[in-house]
């Protein structure tokens, strides 16, 4: 379900929760569990913090791109698909690595474009970011062609960092300052203007999510693995389980435990 963007400073809705009769307030393990791994799984699902995307892989999502301007800016599109800069309010102390978006014309939808490894940038207004052949920026296509095509390029030089390029080979940059800095996709090279930060919601950060998945699967009680194997464990035996449930060979440890319980049963 596609949940509706959060900002900063947004006061969130409390929900009801229903009491629970009195007889079913007595929890065995397993619904214990069940219950922990509920709550972890919708904490994950409700994370509307925001993030740096570190390798062009974790770009997808909403996303804003924060600009090397003097003052920190972003890339923002209005209603009608013009493109132009817009300035981040939701920063701290001037750090592109804390930016956060204060309007939804700033942000915008990633995804991987089928077959390739190029991305797509979906405006709030259900239209793409194109670049034509003279670097001007607009979003006012429905549908996805080269035009609408990115490649994300890590910086090799300032990690966290990315020069956005494309179908032509050339990048998205910032040129001649004024008091608003202009967004173009006409520089030839690499430079400190083409250098942005990607910011994107946590919940959507591929790295991010396998490791709330490695803690989900680490949540299992003594209890249900002793109800598993049939028998009592001793401590060692424990932990090498609940190591195997997180490292992915989880069957075969039980069954390696099992064996090893009834060897010692006939010994």
């Amino acid at each position: 379900m596609v949940k509706p963007l959060a900002f900063k400073g947004d006061k969130k809705s409390k929900k009801r929760k229903t009491p629970h009769p009195a007889n079913s307030l007595t929890l065995e393990d397993g619904d214990t569990k069940a219950l922990a791994i509920h709550n972890m799984t919708t904490e994950a699902e409700e994370d509307d913090s925001w993030v740096t995307a570190e390798a062009a892989t974790d770009v997808t999502g909403p996303i804003i791109f924060a600009l090397p301007s003097g003052r920190p800016t972003c890339i923002a599109c209005d209603a009608n698909g013009k493109v132009f800069t817009s300035e981040l309010e939701n920063i701290f102390e001037g750090d592109l690595a804390t930016a956060e978006p204060h309007d939804v014309r700033q942000v915008w939808v990633a995804s991987r474009v089928a077959g390739t490894n190029e991305i797509s940038f979906k405006g709030h207004h259900g239209r793409y970011l194109s670049c034509d052949k003279i670097g001007l920026l607009s979003a006012t296509r429905e549908a996805i062609s080269p035009e609408e095509s990115f490649l994300c390029i890590p910086s090799p030089n300032t990690p966290g960092t990315f020069s956005v390029q494309n179908v032509r080979e050339k990048f998205l940059t910032i040129v001649a300052e004024s008091k608003v800095p202009e967004i173009r996709g006409d520089a030839e090279s690499i430079s400190f203007n083409t250098t942005l930060r990607i910011r994107m919601q946590a919940r959507f950060k591929p790295r991010l999510k396998a490791k709330k998945e490695s803690k989900t699967r680490e949540k299992i009680t003594r209890n249900e693995l002793e109800e598993v194997v049939g028998r009592r464990l001793e401590e060692d035996e424990v932990r090498r389980l609940k190591k195997a449930r997180v490292q992915g060979d989880y069957h075969e440890a039980i069954l390696d435990v099992r064996v090893k319980g009834k060897h010692d049963k006939y010994s």
